[in-house]
């Protein structure tokens, strides 16, 4: 006779740690086993079994990451969680890039690993294992990350609309799709529109169908993503580019939970839930008149604000070892990680495209190469005229657009500019500016530029401002 698979394998060689989860978890209603070495994990695995395995990284006898990889190889699908308190980047790319599930570093809270487990035990479907669902899961461990998954468990069983709010390439869709598969409505459609990629009369016919002979080419009835949606979630992508025509069609299906086909004449029940994304600040397009504040309030019930790749950089690791992971499977690949050269290029890009943009350089880079590791990485740079060792110069030019507001309104030269060049020269110039007037002390002059310490010392970095034009007391 099989014996019970557990819920829960812990192995930690720390007697106090596998106490204190074996009651945490328990608690939870877990059914957990705690073991002492990486050779007992591997037996209880071969014996027992297990859905979730808490693995601490440095445990005497078997190695960690020999650990990790015997016991993903072991048990295919099983969610490996990785505890340690000597995090570096390499071990954090290299715990990914061999199939683990999630990143703990300890100390960490009860609600961490405690939400760390819900969230690998949701990623479970009911027949097993889905395999493009998980590689498309949300990564992240940084304080605002896990504050942002913990909103996504309370608000997921509700019908609340959402609005996620974010840069492109942030991954607003992958929260809208982690709501809805936490959601009663998972076995419903998750149905996504892009409402910048249609015309004005597109669109609405893509949001509420229409009838033949409504248009030119409308040959047969259709129905729209609000019906084809029901009972699931529809994500609006792009709210913020509709026209003022549709937004007051969208408040009417909201308010009254029926839409009408274009070119018809009868109203169609919907039951659909509404999560909405933007790249931009909606709040001031409302300010502009360019979006509907009544809107913008029945969109605006539950904000989730997702942060730049760049404002969580310790999350970097992570998401470049589990991206390495996917696009050696899908690539059928070996390589096992980056040099420090390489993992330097990652760690110094500013990232504009956020994660998408790294997701499309680890592709890139597993693609092209030609060992079993990746020894370089190059990313086009964005570069700067401005003096960035002078920071006076700086200064003075700041001081001189300053002086007069209207210069900041600047005519767009005949030959065009780089943007994206133009605005890292003023950031610079700013910074510089604010560090001049502080004496060089960072936590003032972050205050002056209204972002945190933290924020301008990584400013500051990646410009290339060195450290002796700034004191690092906070």
């Amino acid at each position: 006779m099989a014996t019970e698979k557990f819920d829960i394998l812990v192995a930690d060689d720390e007697q106090s740690m596998r106490e204190f989860l074996e009651i945490v978890l328990s608690n939870e209603g877990y059914r957990v086993c705690c073991v002492s070495s990486g050779e007992e994990a591997i037996e209880c695995l071969r014996t027992s079994g297990a859905r979730v395995f808490l693995q601490d990284l440095r445990m005497g006898g078997l190695d960690g990451m020999q650990l990790l990889e015997a016991a993903s190889e072991l048990t295919p699908g099983l969610r490996i969680l990785v505890m340690t308190a000597f995090s570096t980047s390499d071990v954090a790319i290299e715990a990914m890039r061999l199939g683990g599930f999630d990143f703990l570093r300890k100390p960490f809270q009860n609600e961490d690993v405690k939400s760390a487990v819900r969230r690998a035990m949701a990623s479970f479907g009911d027949d097993g294992v889905d395999t493009d669902a998980l590689s498309k899961r949300l990564i992240g461990n940084t304080p605002v990350m896990r504050e942002m998954l913990e909103i996504v468990e309370r608000i997921a069983p509700t019908d609340s609309t959402v609005l996620v709010m974010g840069e492109s390439g942030t991954g607003k869709e992958l929260i809208a799709r982690a709501i809805h598969e936490e959601s009663h409505r998972r076995e419903g459609q998750f149905v996504a529109v892009n409402c910048s990629a249609f015309t004005e009369g597109l669109l609405e016919s893509e949001l509420f169908g229409h009838v033949r002979g409504s248009f030119t080419g409308a040959v047969e009835d259709r129905k729209g993503v609000f019906l084809s949606a029901d009972g699931g979630t529809l994500f609006l992508d792009e709210v913020a580019d509709m026209s003022h025509a549709t937004q007051v069609r969208i408040l009417r299906a909201l308010e009254d939970r029926k839409v009408i086909p274009v070119g018809g004449d009868q109203e169609l029940a919907t039951d659909v839930r509404i999560i909405a994304a933007t790249n931009k600040d909606l709040a001031e397009q409302v300010r502009l008149g360019r979006f509907r504040e009544d809107l913008f309030y029945r969109l605006n019930v539950i904000p989730i604000h997702l942060p730049p790749l760049r404002e969580r950089m310790e999350d970097l690791p992570l998401l470049a070892g589990h991206f390495l992971r996917r696009h050696c499977q899908r690539m059928k690949k070996s390589i096992t990680g980056l040099s420090q050269e390489a993992w330097q290029s990652l760690r110094q890009h500013h990232w504009p495209g956020n994660v998408r943009e790294l997701e499309n350089v680890i592709q890139r880079q597993v693609a092209l190469a030609r060992t079993e590791r990746i020894d370089r990485i190059e990313i086009e740079q964005v570069s700067s005229s401005s003096q960035v060792d002078d920071p006076a110069h700086g200064s003075a030019r700041v001081n001189s657009i300053l002086a007069d507001e209207d210069t900041l309104k600047t005519q767009l030269p005949p030959g065009g500019c780089d943007l994206e060049e133009r605005l890292v020269a003023l950031e610079k110039d700013f910074i510089l500016q604010a560090l001049e007037r502080t004496d060089g002390n960072l936590t003032r002059a972050a205050d002056l530029l209204g972002i945190s310490y933290r924020q301008m010392r990584y400013r500051a970095q990646k410009l290339g401002i060195r450290s002796r034009f700034y004191t690092e007391s906070q």
